[in-house]
């Protein structure tokens, strides 16, 4: 029997690659055999990624992509389609937060700043919507592909804070349940769009939230740990599973849903 979980050669496409999230999934699925093509904003991230893996002996590009402007998706698109003749798996991992789109302790929803909660839902909605309308056409004509989306812990709960941040993966959760339907129905069943949910997951972006200078716990941090059943944060390893798996034919019966890696805290009661 064929090894189900086999992504070799695949053609992996992330946005985001170079950023806290996608510079891990680049490297995984590198290490998996696939083809990684890196995509980020910021071009030193992306290229200096890219030699970082080349030096390790793996398959992997770099390109400078905007991915709230269609015109510079769409420039890659065809780069990448020279380069490789097909794409077979899209992760859209390009996203994130700003501190004008939150809510602190001391302040309320009346104090949002509505151009940065703007900003937040472009990013993450847009920066969502706009890579899958040019990377799906391509997986159309294959008649196959694989198109994984980042959604969030704060798209299933409103948590305290994150109110733009939490809207725009919730608004990425629907997003991936419509384009699961649309693509299957309309184009067949090769086509699949899922969503990851990471829940708390200790990084650089939001180490000032969860802990003190000295590397204990904030309040926030121990209310975290305290609704975790696993009484722990997640480390970004730990979402490369269900990425491979989303990213094989081991899914290939799977649609339409959201994959929630969150040590136990979306069913914690008391």
């Amino acid at each position: 029997m064929d090894n189900l979980f086999n992504v070799k050669d695949l053609v992996v496409v992330i946005t985001g690659g170079g950023g806290i999230l996608g510079r891990g999934m680049s490297e995984y699925m590198c290490s998996q055999g696939a083809k990684v093509v890196i995509l980020d904003r910021c071009r030193e991230a992306g290229t200096n990624l890219e030699a970082k893996l080349k030096a390790k002996g793996y398959e992997v590009t770099s390109f400078c992509t905007d991915v709230l402007v269609k015109e510079s998706l769409e420039e890659t698109a065809d780069a990448i389609m020279t380069k490789y003749g097909r794409i077979d798996v899209l992760v859209n991992a390009a996203g994130g937060n700003m501190a004008g789109a939150t809510i602190g302790p001391d302040s309320t929803i009346f104090d949002l700043e509505i151009d940065a909660f703007r900003k937040v839902v472009d990013l993450n909605l847009f920066g969502t919507v706009l890579p899958t309308m040019v990377f799906a056409k391509i997986m159309v004509q294959q008649k196959k592909g694989s198109i994984i989306n980042i959604s969030s812990e704060s798209a299933l709960r409103p948590l305290t804070r994150v109110v733009g941040y939490g809207a725009s993966k919730a608004a990425v959760t629907n997003f991936t349940k419509y384009m699961a339907t649309e693509l299957a129905t309309k184009f067949g069943e090769g086509l699949r769009v899922n969503a990851m949910a990471p829940g708390f997951f200790l990084t650089e972006q939001n180490r000032t939230l969860m802990t003190n200078p000295d590397g204990s716990l904030t309040p926030r941090g121990h209310a975290i740990i305290a609704h975790t059943p696993f009484g722990r944060f997640g480390t970004p390893d730990e979402l490369f599973g269900t990425l491979h798996w989303l990213a094989s034919d081991a899914s290939k019966f799977v649609t339409g849903t959201l994959t929630v890696i969150d040590g136990g805290f979306d069913v914690f009661c008391i």
